[in-house]
This record gives structure tokens, C-alpha cells and sequence, in this order.
């Protein structure tokens, strides 16, 4: 049975009505629905670097297209201040919905709180804005992703060994979310000293760059070490050019996101593993429920692994968060190929494909 079927079967049985208000956070200057206007729904993008999120880009404005609704997109660069700038723009254009994908989770709570105050409802998109009044937060599993990429590690290590830490952007929720996962499956190894860290850092930004910088500190402390728990595949790359460029071979490396450069990596062996996440399902699924928040109708979350909510003061979020799947050499062809993620073309090119 293929991924995508086991998913739909997932989502029958525990899709959730999550009923909102119609119009909850909105006061009485609510722009609303006007007749003969079109929606138009706000995108505020922490970045376009990584092939993850121009993807998800592209499939959002996709589905709200064929919804009847244009999206204004904007991109800060990963800088806080073009973040703000962008979202009063979109606020000042008096968007119907405001969807928001930080750089910083906290900074932009006054965004949030902006866009509230003009009517707009606001949807944190994969990354949780703290502190604030949010109407929806649709995201994966992050603690989950860090419990599974812990757990390919001390599995394959056979909960023995000395491995090297690559934390993500300190400025993202996630990113600690991550780490909690990770700390989680690790902690009593880490007790027991079976397993040791020889060094860790944050990557600033998450920058394939500053991945590797942190691998070169590593190596040149000299201990030895024999796995590199990589929280996403932009930093697994920048590990894995330090370890290519030291000649060093046989080190475990993982990766979150399945980019195809991290799977044709995989393929060939120089990447361990990676986390699957349904981008498709989240892009579409926010833009469905931006689609719904835009019109001022109760929202139904649909085919979410779990549809509940998070705490954020002051007060609960109501969240969906989808669930996600590790990849490795293994199962690569029965995961990312068989969901129509990706290719077997692109991902074996010069190899051969299973």
C-alpha cells in the first residue's frame, strides 16, 4: 500500500471538525467578504533560499487559486525587520487573511497583533508565532521529528558511539521543538554515557554554511566521532561538504525535509536519513483554512493527524499538525517516490534505481 493511501486512511479516521467562531479575533471594522471582490490572502515568507519553501509556496498559491482567492507573497530574506515591513504592507492592503511563516517566532507576535487590530485574521504557518493571539497554527509534528532522528541515530549506533550536534535557527520555535525531541530519545544514553556529544551549535539561519563551520570545529577538536545528528538536509549538506573536504568517511548524518538533494544523497550513501513531511498536505491545507477564515466560515481541519490545540499565552491555539516519516536508503523508493514527492529519475540519476 502506498504512503499516500496509508495517509488517506489516517486522515478518515481522526479528521476532527475544529469548529472556530466564524469571525473569531475580528471586531466590527472586519474587511470580510465584499461582493465583487476577490479574496486575497497575505503570505509572509521567512525565506525563498531553500527548495522547501519555494515549494510550498507554489503549492499554497496553487490551491488558493483554485479557490477563487489571489495571495500577495513576500519574502524577508530571514530578516526581522523586512518581516514587519512586509506584513503591515499586507496589512495595509487590507488582505483578507494573513498567513505567516516567521523568521522569529517572538518578534513577530507584534505582526500578529497588528493584523488583529485591523480585523485580519492570522494563521501561523509551520512555525508557532509565541505569545499572541493567533486564530490557527498548522504545522508537523516537530517534537516527533526530533524523537525520530534521535532514534535512527542511536538505533543504527546500537545506542553506543560519540556524535557531533547541529541545532537548527535559535530564532525559530522549531527548531527548539527539534532539539526537545532529540534530548528526549537521548537523554538516558547520554546519562548512562553510552552515548557522548563532542560538540554542538545552533545554525544561524539555518545556513548549510554555518553547518559546516560547526563540522570543522568538530573535527578540529580532534575526538573522535562517529554520527552528525543534523537537524534539517540544508544542514546535513554543509556537514557533509566539511566531511567530504576532510576526507572523512562512514559518518552517520541525518537531514529533515526529503529536498532531492538530501535523497539523491541518500541514494548514494553520504546521507543517512531524512524526515518526510506531507508539505503537499500542509501548503494546500492552510490555504484551504485561509480560504474559509477569509470568508468568516467555521473552519473544518480535515485529514490532520492531529487536530487539537497548543499553548500559546494568553491562551490555547487551535493547531493541525500532520505527522511525518523517516526515510533512509531502505525505504526511500516506498516513501518519497511512491507519494509522487519526488521522482526515482531525479533521485537515482547516475545510479541505480531499485
Amino acid at each position: 500500500m502506498s504512503l499516500r493511501n496509508i495517509l488517506l486512511i489516517i486522515s478518515l479516521l481522526l479528521s476532527v471538525v475544529i469548529g472556530l467562531a466564524v469571525a473569531r479575533g475580528a471586531n466590527a471594522s472586519s474587511p470580510g467578504q465584499k461582493p465583487g471582490r476577490q479574496l486575497t490572502i497575505g503570505l509572509s515568507l521567512d525565506t525563498l533560499k531553500e527548495e522547501r519553501w519555494q515549494g510550498d509556496r507554489d503549492r499554497f498559491v496553487a490551491k488558493a487559486k483554485s479557490l477563487g482567492a489571489a495571495v500577495a507573497v513576500s519574502s524577508a530574506n530571514s530578516d526581522d525587520a523586512v518581516q514587519m515591513k512586509d506584513c503591515e504592507s499586507l496589512i495595509a492592503q487590507q488582505v483578507d487573511v494573513l498567513v505567516i511563516v516567521p523568521h522569529d517566532g517572538v518578534a513577530m507576535a507584534k505582526a500578529v497583533s497588528k493584523a488583529k487590530d485591523a480585523g485580519i485574521p492570522v494563521i501561523a504557518y509551520d512555525r508557532l508565532i509565541r505569545d499572541c493571539d493567533l486564530d490557527v497554527y498548522m504545522s508537523f509534528d516537530n517534537v516527533e521529528v526530533g524523537r525520530q532522528q534521535a532514534r535512527f541515530v542511536v538505533e543504527r549506533l546500537k545506542g553506543k558511539g560519540a556524535i557531533v550536534r547541529i541545532y537548527g535557527a535559535p530564532t525559530d520555535n522549531n527548531a527548539k521543538l527539534y532539539k526537545a525531541g532529540q534530548d528526549e530519545i537521548l537523554k538516558p544514553y547520554l546519562d548512562r554515557g553510552d552515548i557522548t556529544v563532542v560538540h554542538e551549535d545552533w545554525a544561524e539561519d539555518w545556513k548549510p554554511e554555518n553547518a559546516k563551520r560547526i563540522t570543522q570545529a568538530a573535527i578540529t577538536k580532534g575526538a573522535p566521532f562517529v554520527a552528525i545528528l543534523a537537524t534539517n538536509d540544508g544542514t546535513a549538506g554543509g556537514a557533509i561538504q566539511a566531511l567530504t573536504e576532510e576526507k572523512r568517511t562512514g559518518i552517520l548524518v541525518t537531514g529533515q525535509d526529503a529536498e532531492l538533494p538530501a535523497c539523491q544523497r541518500i541514494a548514494a550513501g553520504a546521507q543517512s536519513m531524512t524526515i518526510y513531511k506531507p508539505l503537499a498536505r500542509l501548503a494546500e491545507g492552510a490555504a484551504e483554512v485561509a480560504v474559509r477564515l477569509a470568508k468568516r466560515q467555521v473552519v473544518v481541519a480535515n485529514g490532520s493527524v492531529d487536530n487539537s490545540s497548543v499553548k500559546n499565552s494568553p491562551s490555547a491555539i487551535p493547531s493541525v499538525l500532520y505527522n511525518v516519516v523517516t526515510v533512509s536508503q531502505e525505504n526511500l523508493a516506498d516513501t518519497v517516490v511512491k507519494d509522487g514527492f519526488l521522482k526515482a529519475k531525479d533521485i537515482y540519476r547516475g545510479l541505480t534505481s531499485p
